[in-house]
């Protein structure tokens, strides 16, 4: 599948995009992850669509002009509906995991003329939960942690307050090796900026609920018991929508982007 990569500059950032396919506008965005992680996933869905993925602001190869800025939830959902408007195609059907699944509620929420449908795949929404006091404490450890330089110790901590089995070998191999520098500074951005304003981020309940019909909520398959499905479970109490289930786990997308599409696809049909 051919990619057509583009810039959209912006009072405060340069966002890196990329289009394939040709039909209806559909946007995969996560937080952190960049486009590069959704590009076989976004393969799969390009057969007849127009598939937009990008790298949020801070990220990779969107380059923001002060990184002291920080990257919202809303920052994002308005860099997200210039995104929409540039291509000229919405509105849009905007799919987003994590990170990107809070940035697609906020864009429902502040621009959801530009949103037909909105699937959100896990969203990290802490203040939710009834031990949000402990999550914020767990969230501010792994912080300090990685800011202060200390790389294993925060991932352990993350992998921990998610619930999610990490042997102490793996997390040494992945997270205790060098680092290029663009990563870390990506990472570094991440843990203080963008990681604190999406898990606290509270949404807007009463709006949300006027556009249930047009809100997907995911949990994946393999996510039982882990943080995400807690949250993701507690926001479709609050809005009285039932959560659907996607292959594989948190990252199922990237894992299984081949039944992870087929079964998007089965969603959208309904």
């Amino acid at each position: 599948m051919s990619t057509r990569t583009a810039v959209l500059d912006l009072a405060d950032v340069r966002l890196h995009y990329e289009l394939r396919g040709q039909g209806p506008l559909l946007v995969l965005i996560g937080a952190p992850m960049d486009a590069d992680a959704f590009a076989p996933f976004a393969d799969e869905l390009a057969t007849d669509r127009t598939v937009l993925t990008t790298d949020p602001r801070g990220a990779k190869r969107s380059i923001l002009h002060d990184r002291s800025q920080g990257s919202s939830p809303e920052q994002r959902a308005d860099d997200l509906a210039a995104l929409i408007e540039q291509v000229d195609q919405g509105p849009a059907t905007v799919f987003g995991s994590s990170g990107g699944a809070v940035t697609a509620l906020a864009l429902l929420q502040s621009h959801g003329e530009l949103a037909s449908v909105v699937i959100a795949h896990e969203p990290p929404l802490l203040e939710l939960l009834p031990d949000r006091v402990d999550q914020r404490r767990l969230t501010d450890e792994l912080r300090s942690a990685a800011l202060s330089g200390d790389r294993v110790g925060a991932w352990r901590i993350f992998f921990a307050q998610a619930n999610i089995a990490m042997p102490e070998e793996a997390l040494v191999q992945w997270f205790g090796g060098e680092v290029d520098p663009q990563h870390h500074d990506d990472e570094q951005f991440w843990f203080r900026h963008e990681l604190p304003a999406t898990v606290r981020w509270e949404p807007d309940l009463e709006t949300l609920r006027a556009r249930a019909g047009d809100l997907v909520l995911g949990i994946g398959e393999q996510s039982v018991g882990q943080l995400c499905d807690r949250t993701t479970t507690a926001l479709g109490e609050r809005l009285g929508i039932e959560p659907t289930r996607f292959p594989g786990a948190h990252t199922g997308f990237v894992d299984h982007p081949a039944e992870f599409a087929a079964r998007l696809r089965e969603v959208l049909a309904r």
